[in-house]
Order: structure tokens, then sequence, then C-alpha cells
């Protein structure tokens, strides 16, 4: 009760104008977040991968014929969002050899409303882990007919807690989200639907505090793993 109280009191300050304000997607100037993301390979051929990745809100800005709010990540890619009665959605994105931001053909959901149980919706993603063993570039999201597939959504826990290198949290969405890749198994001999499946949990006041990306590989010529993207610090 006493974290519903918190959520509709973040919620009437939204309506006060100003900054848009989400209890569970800061979108805020100033707001600064660290993660740490680690890939571990199933077959253990080669060793997890570390790396840090920064993100920083960078106000209103204009993108895709109206203002929005932009986000910058240390990866040199900009994001700007919008959100309004339904959610919180990407419009535009603007990759780090790109002269301007292009808008997205869909709004592109983060997190649809009612935050409820239940909730879901529908957006592209890509694979982050499968790889090819022995072809360049081995990452699959690199290959056209992999860089754009469709994942659902939904939000499947209103109160669930959950522990990161920036501390213990409570409290929080989790969203589960499923998706499937057509890939050649050499024990059919055939081309499957192969699922892959991504747990994030977004917490009030913070955002986005982990993901956790799970890629199974039923073929020996392509490696599966996990993605963790682990809270580490944010202001």
């Amino acid at each position: 009760m006493r974290a519903l109280a918190g959520i509709a009191l973040l919620l009437l300050l939204a309506a006060c104008g100003g900054t848009p304000q989400e209890p569970f997607f800061p979108l805020e100037e100033g707001r600064h977040w660290r993660y740490q993301l680690t890939t571990t390979y199933d077959d253990g051929a080669a060793d997890p991968q570390t790396e840090s990745l920064v993100l920083r809100a960078r106000g209103a800005s204009d993108a895709a014929g109206g203002t929005a709010w932009k986000r910058t990540s240390s990866t040199g890619v900009a994001y700007w969002l919008r959100r309004d009665d339904t959610g919180v959605y990407r419009v535009a994105m603007q990759g780090p050899l790109d002269p301007a931001p292009r808008s997205d053909a869909a709004s592109r959901y983060v997190l649809k409303k009612p935050y409820a149980i239940g909730t879901q919706w529908e957006a592209e993603t890509t694979t982050y882990v499968l790889r090819r063993r022995n072809e360049f570039p081995p990452e699959l999201r690199h290959l056209a007919r992999y860089r754009s597939l469709p994942m659902k959504y939904r939000i499947a826990q209103l109160d669930a807690p959950v522990e990161t290198r920036a501390g213990r949290f409570a409290d929080c969405l989790r969203v589960d989200g499923t998706g499937e890749i057509h890939l050649y198994v050499d024990e059919l001999f055939a081309v499957r639907g192969v699922p892959f499946t991504t747990r994030e949990w977004y917490c009030a006041g913070v955002g986005l505090v982990k993901l956790e990306r799970v890629e199974r590989s039923p073929t020996k010529f392509i490696a599966g793993g996990t993605l963790t993207m682990e809270l580490v610090e944010y202001r």
C-alpha cells in the first residue's frame, strides 16, 4: 500500500506541468545511470565479456515533428522519447554515423500503460548474444534478416524485488518479453523457430535497474548465451 501511495504521488506531480514525470522511467534532464553489461556464452569457448554502459537524460529536444525527451548513450547513440496516457515510447534515434535523428515508423513502447499485471505490447528487437562460430562478423544482429525481430512484452509483476550492484530495490515492475528467431537445426535438418526471452525490472524513481536476456542455440554452428545489464550507480 505504501508503494502504491508513492506511485500515486509521482503521478500527481506529473499533472502539475513542467518536465514529465514517470515513476518507472524518469525523463528529467540531469539523470545519469551506469550499468555493467556481462555476456556469457553457453559453450564456454569464450570468457564472459564485461563492459560499462552510461545513459544520460539530456532534457527536452525537437525530434519526430515535436518535443521529445532526449537520452544519450556512451556508445554514441541518442534516443528521443515521449510519454502520454498510453505509456512511454521512443519516437526517434540517431546512431554515431547518422547526420540527423531518424524518426521511428511507429512508436516503440518502452513501457505501456496501465501499469498493471497483464498489460501487453509488441516492439522490434534484435539478437544480442547469438553468434556464428566460424563466420565474420560473428554476431547474428549484423545480418539484415535478424536486425528487426518482433518481441512481445507483458507486465508480469508489480512488487518484484531485485538485487543489483547499486543496491536492493523493492516494489518494481517486472516486464517479461518473448521472441522467436528462425535457425537451421542440425538434428532436424530443417529451419524452425527458436525462442529467446528478456526479463526487465523497472523501479519507481530510478527506472531500469536490471535486464536479463537469454538466447539459446539448438545448432553447433551458432553459440548462444545470456546478457545481463545491471545498474551500478545512478543519480
